[in-house]
């Protein structure tokens, strides 16, 4: 591992490490949401503080006739970097206390270490980094909005669905396209639709054929449809979330859940915001 994790400085042994990896691991991974529609790209490295960020534009493809291209400007359009600029990688972490007296009691009595600690610091920076993720693809500048409809009403989740999809691919955007909601309007998805039998999910699950997730990050009422591919968005990885060894705090041991992650947007119109 890593000399800046300093764990070979702590008072765990292989198999304490083994079980805390697996329980900061576990907690994150049943977490995090933004990394189960977004790409990552990386790791780059703990030490990688910038990264590179291109906004690509595409317009429509050329056609050519007997006269020549159709092209109304004098040149043909390319798809092409219209902006490169470079983005920080932010730090995330949250620190969490192991006791000394649970350390040894581990130890004396052949129980498994208490890392009810290590669960909340992982849950911590899990919920940070969904945080930056979801708002920051909420707040795109550039990402295409529709109004959000009342989904108190049946079939009007579906409409709002429908017309998200219809403006993410009439702008040449192709899913799949994943719908991530609020916990409020995920739980106006599982009413019937319209009499039918059927839960109005199913239905908006054939359109968002990415997946619908659900998140409080989005606060109440709020949803994004997102066209799904590296080329349009992913998330720069510097350090993938870890444990570091911190060192003594009175008798107690000090350790840090960290990572650093970055939001890139490359084509912010692949985002549509339903609010």
């Amino acid at each position: 591992m890593t000399d800046y994790l300093m764990r070979d400085d702590a008072p765990l042994t292989d198999g304490e490490w083994e079980k805390l990896d697996e329980v900061v691991v576990s907690v994150a991974r049943g977490l995090l949401v933004g990394r189960r529609f977004v790409d990552l790209a990386g790791p780059f490295g703990i030490g990688t503080e910038v990264i590179r960020l291109d906004t690509i534009e595409a317009d429509g493809a050329c056609t050519h006739d007997e006269a020549g291209c159709t092209c109304e400007t004098d040149e043909c359009e390319v798809a092409r970097v219209a902006s490169r600029t470079f983005i920080p990688i932010p730090l995330i972490h949250k620190d969490f206390l192991l006791s000394w007296r649970d350390i040894e009691a581990a130890r004396q009595y052949g129980r498994g270490l208490e890392l009810g600690p290590a669960a909340a610091a992982a849950a911590a920076v899990a919920r940070a980094e969904d945080d930056l993720v979801i708002q920051g693809i909420a707040g795109a500048a550039s990402a295409q909005s529709i109004p959000l409809s009342d989904w108190g009403t049946s079939g009007n989740a579906l409409g709002d669905a429908s017309a998200a999809s219809a403006s993410l691919a009439g702008s040449g955007f192709v899913g799949p396209y994943t719908l991530v909601v609020s916990p409020d309007l995920y739980a106006m998805l599982q009413r019937p639709y319209r009499g039918s039998g059927r839960l109005e999910y199913k239905l908006v699950e054939a359109i968002a054929d990415g997946g619908i997730l659900h998140t409080q990050v989005l606060g109440a009422s709020r949803a994004l449809m997102v066209a799904r591919g590296a080329h349009y968005l992913d998330l720069a990885m510097g350090q993938d979330m870890v444990t570091a060894y911190l060192g003594p705090e009175g008798m107690d041991h000090r350790f840090r859940v960290l990572e650093s992650i970055a939001l890139r947007g490359k084509q912010p119109k692949a985002i549509c915001v339903i609010a």
